[in-house]
Formats: C-alpha cells, sequence, structure tokens
C-alpha cells in the first residue's frame, strides 16, 4: 500500500492507497517544530487504526508533497525510523510526465505540479485549477497537458482573519454563507462580504484567464474550503476533495 502525505501551510493530508483506491484519509495540523517521534506517533497510530479494522496492512511506499520546507527535515526520517521505508519526494528531477513552462521551474509549488497532474490524468483537456488553502492557487494547463503557470491569492481564511486582526471592533467569524448580502446584523455582514466577495474573486481571475488564453477550459477546484466557496461562483465545474492525493498516487506510479 501507498501512503500519500501533502504537508500544506496549515495542514497536512495523508492517505493510504490500496492500488488506486484511496481507502483512508487524515488531515492534521501542520508544526514545523514538532519532533520525528512527535509527529511519528501520530502518523504511526493512525495508520494502526487501519490495521486494526482490516485485514493486515504492509506499507510498500511513501510519497511527500510539501511546502513547508523545515516539515521535510522530519518527514523524511520519520519514514526511514517509522516505517522503514525511504519516501519519494516531488521535486525537481521527478517524473511527473508534465512539461512545465515557467521561467523557473523550481519556483513552482510542489502542490500545483501535483494538482496539475491528477486533474489532467482525470479529465484529458485543458483546465484551470483553483485549489483553496492557505493561499488560494489557480492554475492553468493546456490541451496537451503542459503546465502552463498561473496566480495565487491570499486564502479566505488568511482575508477572513486579516479583517479580524486590523479591525478592533469586528469579531472573528464562522466561513459559513449567510442567508443574504444585505445583512442585518455584523457577523452576517462579514460573512456576507467574505463568502460572496470570495466568490467573485475567483470568478473574476476564472474569466481573465480564460480570455487571456481564448479558450473555455473545465475549472476543477480542490482544497479544504472548495465546498464551502464552490456553490457561490459561477466558474467551477467540478469539485475534487483528494485531487491532490491523487496526483501524488499518478507520481509515484510514474517513478517506480
Amino acid at each position: 500500500m501507498l501512503l500519500a502525505i501533502d504537508v500544506g501551510n496549515s495542514n497536512t493530508v495523508l492517505g493510504l492507497y490500496d492500488g488506486e483506491k484511496l481507502i483512508y484519509d487524515w488531515r492534521i495540523r501542520t508544526v514545523s517544530n514538532h519532533t520525528v517521534d512527535e509527529y511519528g506517533m501520530l502518523i504511526v497510530n493512525l495508520y494502526k487504526t487501519v490495521k486494526s479494522k482490516s485485514q493486515p496492512v504492509t506499507l510498500t511506499g511513501i510519497i511527500i508533497s510539501c511546502v513547508v520546507p523545515p516539515m521535510l527535515n522530519i518527514l523524511e526520517p520519520l519514514c526511514k525510523k517509522y516505517f522503514n521505508l525511504k519516501p519519494l519526494i516531488v521535486e525537481p528531477g521527478v517524473k511527473t510526465g508534465m512539461p512545465i513552462f515557467y521561467d523557473n521551474p523550481k519556483e513552482v509549488g510542489a502542490d500545483r505540479i501535483v494538482n496539475a497532474v491528477a486533474a489532467y490524468d482525470k479529465f484529458k483537456t485543458d483546465l484551470i485549477v483553483v485549489d483553496f488553502g492557505t493561499a488560494t492557487t489557480f492554475d492553468y494547463v493546456s490541451k496537451k497537458g503542459e503546465y502552463m503557470g498561473g496566480c495565487i491569492t491570499p486564502g479566505i481564511a488568511i482575508s477572513s482573519d486579516a479583517l479580524f486582526d486590523k479591525a478592533s471592533k469586528l469579531p472573528r467569524v464562522e466561513l459559513k454563507r449567510p442567508k443574504t448580502i444585505i445583512a442585518k446584523d455584523t457577523v452576517s455582514s462579514m460573512q456576507a462580504g467574505i463568502m460572496f466577495g470570495y466568490a467573485g474573486l475567483v470568478d473574476g481571475i476564472v474569466d481573465r484567464m480564460k480570455a487571456e488564453i481564448r479558450s473555455n477550459p473545465k475549472v476543477v477546484a480542490t482544497g479544504g474550503l472548495a465546498k464551502i466557496i464552490a456553490p457561490e461562483t459561477k466558474s467551477i465545474d467540478v469539485v475534487d476533495e483528494f485531487l491532490t492525493l491523487d496526483g501524488l498516487r499518478i507520481i509515484y506510479e510514474r517513478n517506480k
């Protein structure tokens, strides 16, 4: 079985694959000052829950994408110490099967490439991939399966936290859809501005990308907040919660 680990700025998502089937997934906080053993015991205990519920599970491979470099100093020795496996790290030199047309390909976040690989593998057409994470990324993949670039915006949680931090009278609010855009209380007013404003940002960027490439690509969304924002947009066609994990599995298979 394969353990896929996607390390984001806020959360780390783990997926356990039996062939092409994702059988378990977990989401934990990304804490770069944890020790190897702290993370090791956490991941081992998650893994043990699978072994206790099914037939014996043998882990044969681990693949990691990471946008928090210090985390690799934890995860690489963890894999060797607790699983006796050398992980495959998604980095320059790893076979992705996707040409990268970026001024400096080494600058592209591993998660952006992994998402692009998974989306093109699934849909075999030109795409805009929107990943709602700590930052929100928009990436364009051509009909030939080439990564062409994209843009990055502050994530919705960052935007919401900035409003709370910088406006002394405004409270921290739950990210959820308000009943109306013309709200009657402060919390609902903030939720309306955050949710509908961010949906407008997504539609605006997607529209500009489509105009620039003079095409109408499929728009695929992923990330922890995709299910919340996507229904409020006009541009998102598909939400795929496990796009990044699937991309890791595909890249692992291409490097076996």
